[in-house]
C-alpha cells in the first residue's frame, strides 16, 4: 500500500512540474482573465521597448518589431515545461506568414551560451535571444514558460503562465 502511495505522490508531483518552472510562489501571477479585465477597462499593455541580444551577438530592440504580431516566449533550459512546448511553438511558426510575424524565444539562462547550445544541438530553427537589460516589468514573471502575444499595433492581446500546446487553429488565428 505504502508503494502505490508513494508512486500516487511521485506522480502527483511530476504533473505539478510539467505545468510551470516557479521561482516563487504563484501569488500575484497575471492570469489571462487579468489580461482580458485590463483590455476591458482600456488599460492597454504594449510591446515593451527592450533591448536583447541575437544569437549572433547583435542587439535588437523589441520595439523595432511593432508592426508585427509578435509572439514572446520566456523560456530556460533548465525548465522542463518550457523545453516540452518548443515544438509546438516551432510547428506555429511554420504555418504563420514569416513577414507579419515575428517570434522571440527569450532565454533566461544564467547565460546565453547553454541557450544556444541547446538550440543547436535540437537544430531548434526559432531565433532565440537574451536580455541585453533587465528584464521590462510585464516580463518579471513567477514562472515560466510564460507567453505574451502582441497584435501589430504592439499591443498585448493573449499572455500565457506555464506550458501550452501552441500548434493550434486558435494560435494560428491569432498570429495571422
Amino acid at each position: 500500500m505504502k508503494i502505490i502511495q508513494s508512486s500516487i505522490a511521485i506522480a502527483a508531483v511530476l504533473i505539478v512540474g510539467l505545468v510551470s518552472c516557479t521561482s516563487k510562489s504563484d501569488e500575484g501571477k497575471k492570469s489571462e482573465t487579468q489580461v482580458t479585465q485590463q483590455a476591458e477597462s482600456n488599460a492597454i499593455v504594449m510591446l515593451p521597448a527592450f533591448k536583447m541580444t541575437d544569437a549572433n551577438g547583435n542587439i535588437v530592440d523589441m520595439a523595432s518589431l511593432k508592426g508585427k504580431k509578435v509572439f514572446v516566449n520566456l523560456w530556460a533550459t533548465w525548465c522542463p515545461p518550457c523545453r516540452a512546448e518548443i515544438p509546438s511553438i516551432e510547428a506555429l511558426d511554420s504555418k504563420v506568414d514569416k513577414g507579419k510575424t515575428a517570434f522571440v524565444m527569450l532565454s533566461l539562462d544564467e547565460s546565453f551560451e547553454l541557450a544556444k547550445q541547446f538550440a543547436m544541438k535540437r537544430n531548434m530553427q526559432l531565433p532565440i535571444y537574451y536580455p541585453a537589460e533587465g528584464l521590462p516589468a510585464m516580463f518579471k514573471t513567477d514562472g515560466i514558460p510564460a507567453t505574451f502575444i502582441f497584435n501589430e499595433k504592439g499591443e498585448l492581446v493573449k499572455q500565457n503562465n506555464g506550458a501550452d500546446d501552441y500548434d493550434t487553429e486558435e494560435y494560428v488565428q491569432l498570429m495571422k
